[in-house]
């Protein structure tokens, strides 16, 4: 996805991936930054420990508690700090890393493009309060909705987010159960799905989807999990997670480039990736 982004671009760089061991976090940021890398992207478990690695941390990143993804800058003649990949030279002064948070806005944005549906005055069920359950809580706070039923296997998870959303989005109503009446979006925020012999990421007993309009899992492979399959049958409106991959890696090669990620071509590349046979 990245690289078709970059060809599309005509950038003359190259994405490329690599494992790194916890312990070695903070020598491959390090590493990065002194080898002149635009920019880079972390994944779990990384999100996380990065907050205290780097240089600068956008406000978003910080309000999210996680980075997903790393820009070094380099310090300009009028003493501003400018994206490496948005310079015309070389930087012949110092560099920094500053982190980014794409995920966030990417959940809204995927939940607007691929399910028509604006969390603004939404009822929402948010099964997950980890990591990513977290960021989409507090995101759909801050995007409006109005209520939100957090459903988490270790209920403090989500107690925990409940008061960051109270603490940052005091109008918006949080319960810690499956709701009682129909809400407009059921989200999968687990990693239930992955494998096929998963169970469910929800209680069938506790809820029906039935009285969902839409689901969105943010997994993305396969195509369509046991949830999605089950909300599709229904009657819901159903998207998978290839969306959010989408747009988190769009809105970082622009912030890498500071130009328009080319979405056509990274979402045929994405997609191609992903599902071809």
């Amino acid at each position: 996805m990245q690289n078709a982004g970059i060809a599309a671009l005509g950038l003359d760089w190259q994405y490329l991936a690599f494992a790194v061991p916890p312990a070695d976090l903070p020598a491959a940021i390090a590493g990065a930054k002194a080898m002149g890398f635009i920019g880079l992207n972390l994944t779990v478990p990384h999100k996380v420990a990065a907050l205290d690695l780097l240089d600068d941390v956008d406000v978003n990143a910080r309000k999210w508690g996680a980075v997903n993804t790393v820009r070094f800058e380099a310090l300009s003649a009028q003493g501003e700090w400018r994206a490496i990949g948005d310079s015309p030279a070389p930087p012949a002064a110092a560099v920094r890393a500053k982190g980014y948070n794409t995920d966030a806005e990417a959940i809204v944005r995927a939940l607007r493009e691929d399910l028509g549906l604006d969390p603004r005055g939404a009822r929402v069920l948010v099964l997950g309060a980890g990591g990513a359950g977290r960021v989409a809580a507090l995101k759909l706070a801050e995007a409006g909705a109005d209520t939100l039923h957090l459903v988490n296997r270790t209920p403090a998870k989500a107690q925990a987010v409940a008061l960051d959303i109270h603490h940052n989005f005091p109008g918006v109503t949080v319960f810690f159960d499956y709701p009682n009446s129909a809400v407009d979006l059921v989200l999968n925020a687990t990693s239930l799905g992955l494998q096929p012999n998963d169970p469910l990421p929800w209680d069938e007993s506790r809820f029906a989807l039935g009285r969902a309009h839409a689901a969105y899992d943010m997994i993305y492979r396969p195509a369509e999990t046991p949830f999605l399959h089950q909300a599709r049958l229904a009657g819901c409106r159903t998207a998978n997670g290839v969306g959010m991959l989408l747009y988190q890696g769009a809105m970082a090669l622009e912030l890498w480039s500071g130009r328009p990620a080319p979405i056509p071509q990274m979402r045929r590349a994405l997609e191609e990736s992903l599902y071809a046979r």
